[in-house]
This record gives C-alpha cells, structure tokens and sequence, in this order.
C-alpha cells in the first residue's frame, strides 16, 4: 500500500469519536487528504443535529488543519468515467460517494469506509477501519 489515504465521511465522524481503529491507522498512515464533498457532508450533518454550533465549531477547526482535496476538471473526468461505468454495470451507488471515488483515483489514493458500494468501483483501493 502506498499509505496515502482519502478518508470518507463515517471514517472522520470515527475519528471525531475517537475510536482507536481511526485513531491508530491514522498514526501511521504517510498522509491523509479528505475530499471537499466530505466536508461538505459534515456541515449538513452538523445542520440537522441538535447541537448545530458546536458541531460547526468542530469541523471547521478540522478542516483548518486538514489536507482537503477540491474537485476539478481532471476529477470531473473521473466522476463521468466512474459513474458511466456503474451505470453500464447497473451498479449505481450515491452520488456523493462517486466523487469520492473520483477524487481517489485522481490522487491514487486509498479511500478509507465503512461503506460497502465502493466495493463496485472498479480499480479504487478500499480500507475499512
């Protein structure tokens, strides 16, 4: 594995809970990105909670020091490929989930879920923690 890690959403709200199977590989991981869409799917988490201020206040002291990844034209190019191919497939998954993959394989990275439909994305390495 190259160690260069693109973490999904459930794996930063792990983190956020200090669980140790985030905790611990994120120690040794040789660098960690997270993808703009992520954080975006903090902030309407954070919205729909009944603790919006200091949910707020969370993600943007994370996102102040984390390494977040913006899509582009290259990662739109992506997105279209992957998404073509899970339709022909007829393996769609969520949309936010197919950026995801697209910025993944944009940077070469490792995307860390728990979620099961990146399994369907051909050519995405995939950790669960």
């Amino acid at each position: 594995m190259n160690g260069r890690y693109l973490l999904d959403t459930n794996i930063v709200i792990a983190l956020f809970a200090n669980e140790p199977a985030v905790t611990d590989n994120l120690r040794i991981a040789q660098a960690v990105f997270i993808p703009g869409i992520v954080i975006g799917e903090l902030y309407f988490g954070a919205y729909r909670s009944s603790r919006v201020e200091t949910n707020l206040r969370r993600i943007e002291e994370f996102a102040q020091y984390a390494h977040v990844l913006s899509c582009d034209i290259e990662t739109a190019q992506e997105y279209g490929r992957i998404k073509n191919i899970l339709r022909e497939a007829g393996r769609p998954i969520p949309e936010n989930d197919i950026w995801i993959a697209a910025v993944a394989s944009q940077h070469d990275l490792i995307v860390v879920s728990r979620d099961v439909h990146f399994d369907e994305v051909a050519g995405l390495t995939i950790e669960k923690w």
